[in-house]
């Protein structure tokens, strides 16, 4: 084992997030590789003495040589599931073409790339066709490329398998198209998981190209039953109705699901290809227990439930915040930034009244007027925001570039400012903010504050149809975390002047 240290691209998403542990549990050194340092300084495991961090975006070639520079090996682990899109296909083709670049330009022993299983022909899904051009374009550089193909991934937190876990709790009778029969071989994500690390040990994997799957060969209707079965749910009926859309479903999958529309094509388009594996030469190579589409399922569902997932589909993606809110500079916004805050004054101290603030949303809800929200939730998603569904990965702490349903998790400084940025679709640029600050002695006072730059004539528009419900729903909100806290509210909730009271 070299003392050189091992490239992970894509280190805040999904298989990335989950990766690094593994690795560092079998004595590798990890690179972790992401565009935004404050999501990667803030994972469980940037601390571990075996991390290194390093900034890079996988369209700038400069700053990947960067990241690249004294690995050993790479995990690539990057690609857009929006690839049906010219454009973002052409990024992801870039990318692909700089990390080939970069790999050989420093010298890397080799590059682990995780693609998807299926026959890349012409009738196959874009999004098959983009990761098998990604591959061809890794192979055709100086680096060898080892490719590991897998076919749905079961695990708490995969798009997929949220994609299964809503359908089927929320559908007892479900519709779906005649391909729901096509056969494939899911495979847990911690089988994955071992595959990936497990190629760093086995140098006779290197250059060539891998099917990876379970034990299971099964339809995806075969999945709905068995997740039924696994959440102990009566058997799902599933009714094949020709000429259903990829398009049409994943509308359908959007307003049942926390998956968005746009992924949730991407997801069903793909199921109409075939994925199972031709060979399974890898098992020689790095044995394992392989889990079954059921113990997978189980796993999953217990990890949701103890509140345990690690990572979430919804953690990939850059963490971009306006300029105006990174400087909280109204001149730099260009235009006028309004704002709204109330403020509530208790006894208590900030670090006894932060976990009320580091539970709100998710299935705990917002502490006041859930009605409210529920109905917001539901505007956003008819327009095509993600609502409420997706909830929180975590129901108990939060971590920067969390999802905390239409919100995103921008500054979280315990115990004194949590700040959330806005992906409704809505008019304008928002963030809601909670500020505790300690006043005296065994005195708190807890802000919330509500900003919105706004997209013209139709932004000010929604601010100012909007702006009634900001006290009524503020004033709950602060009223029933004093209760949930059990301090004594010594003064407020009311409006007040932001600027004077943190200062003051």
């Amino acid at each position: 084992m070299t003392d050189k240290p091992v490239l992970v691209t894509g280190a805040t998403g999904y298989i990335g997030g989950r990766l690094i542990p593994v690795l560092l549990e079998k004595g590798f050194r990890v690179r972790a590789v992401a565009r935004s340092p404050v999501k990667l300084s803030c994972r469980p495991w940037a601390r571990d003495p075996g991390v290194e961090t390093a900034v890079a975006d996988m369209q700038d070639r400069s700053s990947l040589m960067r990241a690249a520079r004294g690995c050993s090996a790479a995990f690539y682990l990057v690609h857009s599931m929006k690839a049906a899109v010219p454009q973002q296909e052409n990024l992801d083709l870039q990318a692909a073409r700089n990390m080939s670049l970069a790999a050989g330009m420093e010298g890397l022993d080799r590059i682990i790339y995780l693609s998807d299983l299926g026959d890349d022909h012409a009738r196959a899904s874009r999004h098959l066709q983009s990761r098998a051009r990604v591959g061809r374009i890794l192979q055709a550089g100086r680096t060898p490329v080892t490719i590991l193909r897998s076919s749905v991934i079961l695990g708490s937190g995969s798009a997929a398998f949220e994609l299964i876990r809503h359908l089927v709790q929320r559908l007892p009778v479900m519709f779906a198209p005649r391909w729901v029969d096509t056969l494939s071989q899911p495979i847990a994500v911690q089988n994955v998981l071992e595959y990936l690390a497990g190629c760093l040990e086995k140098p006779e994997t290197t250059g060539r190209t891998f099917d990876i799957g379970g034990p299971d060969v099964v339809t995806y209707a075969d999945l709905f039953r068995i997740y039924a079965r696994e959440a102990g749910l009566r058997r799902r009926i599933i009714i094949r109705v020709p000429g259903l859309t990829s398009k049409f479903l994943a509308r359908f999958a959007h307003f049942l699901t926390p998956v968005p529309a746009s992924l949730a094509e991407t997801l069903i388009e793909s199921m109409r290809d075939k994925a199972v594996c031709r060979d399974q030469e890898i098992n020689k190579i790095i044995p394992q227990e392989l889990a079954s589409c059921s113990q997978a399922m189980s796993l999953a569902l217990h990890t949701v439930h103890q509140d345990q997932v690690q990572t979430c589909w919804m953690d990939a993606g850059q963490l971009q915040a306006p300029e105006w809110i990174i400087q909280e500079d109204q001149n730099s916004a260009g235009s006028r930034i309004l704002e709204y805050t109330q403020t509530v004054e208790l006894e208590g101290t900030a670090d006894r009244l932060w976990p009320l603030l580091e539970e709100i949303g998710g299935s705990r809800g917002w502490y006041g007027m859930d009605f409210l929200w529920r109905i917001r939730g539901d505007l956003d998603r008819l327009a095509g925001g993600p609502g409420l569904r997706r909830g929180r990965r975590d129901q108990s702490r939060l971590l920067v570039g969390d999802a905390l349903d239409f919100w995103r998790v921008l500054r979280c400084e315990p115990p004194h400012v949590l700040v959330l940025l806005s992906e409704m679709n809505l008019p304008g640029e928002a963030v809601l903010e909670f500020r505790l600050v300690n006043t005296e002695q065994d005195r708190v006072r807890l802000l919330q504050i509500a900003r919105l730059k706004p997209y013209g004539l139709p932004g000010l528009v929604y601010w100012y149809l909007t702006y009634p419900l900001h006290g009524l729903v503020f004033r709950s909100m602060l009223l029933n975390m004093a209760r949930r806290s059990g301090r004594r509210v010594l003064s407020g909730p009311h409006a007040v002047d932001r600027d004077r009271l943190i200062s003051g």
